[in-house]
């Protein structure tokens, strides 16, 4: 229940907790109230949110910092969403999924008493936190810069040499390699592509949650890599190969999960991001060109992810860039629409067939020429 008594905003519903945003919003149902610790509310993770069609939302942490501008309060604003800022983590061990909460403004009741306080962030605060991010932009450019190039200095032997890859069962030689991952506006591009997809037959390569977006266009995935911390167990389950991305070390988190599950999966140690690890496996098995979808390859995709440099991605694209090719807001190059000139030549083109017959039948032949007779003594010819 939501209402506004005057200026002030009212809230009561039951509530669900979970430090990350992408595991809350598999929990959650609609019109319930999501507690979240996501500093910095990225795009992915407001429109995520939205799709689960949440009351408010309650951030333990700043929404916005001021690093970069972030987009996803704006998001969440405009879709009318509440958004309680920065209330503090204590809220965070308070309050239990399924509680019901109340919010007034700021104030957060639970069972009639105060646990917590924050900020609603209207239209008026989010213009003004988001005017000093963008002021704050070029100190963090300069520092991003030296970052990924201290990181390209470290990483570059492993990733520019050649890398120890564990054997596929998946043959990837001579043949396209789609990469997805669950990015921004991977529906639309994956939309657009479909025809490509159907045609050429590429392998189906799912970077994490990119597993589960290839399964929401009906397309069973070849092979599932990543860490395994975003990725649904029907994708799992689903996919043909699974590829553990590990740390150097030789710790592999994600192989707990995979080994809980019942399933096999080979490790590949590599520094670097899964996406990068997905795209150099494709690139080392013989691809003759790599797809990618969702990729994450600006700055501002980066400080979303919490990343302070890109080193791996950067020698990454040097390596592949010869097959590579970014699909990444191909929507917005191109969408196809149905133009009058389109139905024009099919009305035509389904009308030769109809006129080829009449011409060589002898009935039609003759009301031709009773046609022709009348049209030249209506003419006077």
């Amino acid at each position: 229940m939501s209402v506004k008594v005057g200026a002030i905003l009212y809230i009561k519903s039951k509530a669900v907790v979970d430090k990350k945003t992408k595991n809350l919003v598999r929990r959650i149902r609609p019109g319930e109230i999501g507690i979240i610790c996501h500093r910095d509310l990225d795009e992915l993770g407001a429109l995520s949110l939205i799709e689960a069609r949440v009351r408010a939302v309650i951030n333990a942490e700043r929404s916005i910092s001021g690093r970069y501008p972030n987009l996803g309060p704006a998001l969440l604003y405009r879709e009318g969403i509440p958004l309680i800022d920065n209330v503090g983590t204590e809220i965070l061990e308070i309050v239990k999924d399924g509680d019901t909460l109340e919010v007034m403004d700021g104030r957060i009741y639970l069972r009639g008493v105060l646990v917590g306080r924050g900020s609603v962030m209207n239209g008026k605060a989010i213009k003004k936190e988001m005017n000093l991010a963008r002021r704050n932009l070029e100190a963090e450019l300069d520092e991003f810069i030296d970052n990924t190039l201290e990181y390209a200095k470290k990483e570059k032997d492993f990733i520019l040499g050649r890398l120890v890859l564990p054997k596929l069962n998946t043959d990837i030689s001579g043949r396209h390699a789609l990469v997805v991952v669950r990015g921004k506006d991977y529906r639309n591009d994956l939309s657009i592509i479909r025809s490509y997809i159907e045609e050429v037959k590429p392998v189906l390569i799912g970077v994490d949650g990119g597993g589960d977006a290839l399964l929401e266009f009906g397309l069973v995935p070849d092979i599932i890599i990543g860490d395994m911390d975003s990725v649904s167990d029907r994708a799992l389950r689903k996919c043909r190969e699974i590829v553990v991305h590990a740390y150097m070390d030789g710790r592999a988190p994600g192989l707990e999960r995979i080994n809980r599950l019942g399933l096999k999966a080979e490790i590949l140690c590599c520094p670097g991001t899964s996406e990068d690890i997905a795209m150099l496996m494709a690139y080392e098995n013989g691809a003759e060109l790599i797809v990618a979808v969702g990729a994450h390859s600006s700055i501002i995709d980066f400080l979303e992810k919490g990343r302070r440099g890109m080193g791996s991605t950067f020698l990454t694209r040097l390596k592949v860039g010869d097959r590579l090719v970014d699909a990444k807001g191909v929507n917005k190059l191109y969408r196809e629409k149905v133009k009058p000139k389109h139905i024009v030549g099919l009305v035509l083109a389904a009308m030769i067939p109809v006129v080829v017959a009449g011409a060589m039948s002898p009935p039609l032949q003759q009301l031709y020429r009773l046609l022709s007779i009348r049209l030249r003594l209506v003419l006077g010819y």
